[in-house]
């Protein structure tokens, strides 16, 4: 149950009235469980060794291009870089686990998390080259993106740098909505960022959830692992 009981409601979809509201809960380090994927909170001890395997394959090291970190050369590298993240509770970072193979093959956090107004984020993701475009990619988004209504947040956001097409082809392949682009937002590893912002509301969440959890059933997949029928959302 949403903690915002929603007063009014306009044709618009803009709530005038919010009287009940409270803020929201702080998102916790937990396990987020689907039928593919498991979310779990990072750590080093049980996720660092296969998070850099993941980031080495090949392939992979071009997916930090957008990053705020760097490819990591070495073990040592992705280790120190995973002693912070698990360390930081915003972002706040879980390994995406592969259920079939019980490996962590990328990262995702929950960041920018503003409890007052009910926005959270989605970033720091990397998706590793064996999950990519697959069944478990989408639900780790998914399993997120429930977490986050569920908890009771009005707005789920996902930003990327504009030149960042596979990111905004994901954003849009996932339900948000594009809002626009902040020129000049930010100065990632010595380059203009140019962010574009996309987002989704709890108003329209129900539409989503409902196409993802016809998506991810298991019937929508042949003995390969290949959907048969592409993620969409009713109107």
């Amino acid at each position: 149950m949403l903690i915002a009981e929603q007063i009014l409601h306009f044709p618009n979809g803009v709530d005038m009235e919010l009287n009940n509201w409270n803020g929201t809960p702080k998102p916790e380090p937990c396990i987020l469980e689907g039928a593919f994927t498991r979310l779990e909170p990072l750590s080093v001890e049980r996720h660092a060794r296969s998070l850099f395997e993941a980031a080495s394959a090949p392939g992979a090291p071009d997916r930090f291009r957008f990053l705020f970190d760097h490819a990591p050369a070495e073990f040592e590298e992705l280790r120190f870089w995973a002693e912070k993240a698990e360390a930081s509770s915003d972002p706040l970072f879980f390994s995406v686990i592969d259920r079939t193979t019980g490996r962590a093959e990328g990262r995702q956090a929950l960041m920018r998390i503003d409890r007052v107004h009910g926005v959270i984020e989605i970033g720091n993701v990397m998706w590793g080259p064996a999950m990519t475009r697959t069944r478990v990619a989408t639900e780790a988004f998914f399993l997120m993106a429930s977490y986050a209504f569920e908890l009771g947040y009005r707005r789920f956001e996902w930003k990327c740098d504009n030149a960042n097409l596979p990111s905004r082809r994901a954003a849009e392949r996932f339900g948000f909505q594009f809002e626009g682009v902040f020129r000049q937002h930010m100065v990632i590893k010595g380059l203009n960022r140019d962010t574009a912002w996309f987002a989704m509301t709890d108003s329209d969440w129900p539409r989503l959830r409902a196409g993802f959890e016809r998506w991810l059933h298991p019937a929508n997949f042949d003995s390969s692992g290949q959907q048969l029928s592409k993620l969409s959302f009713d109107p």
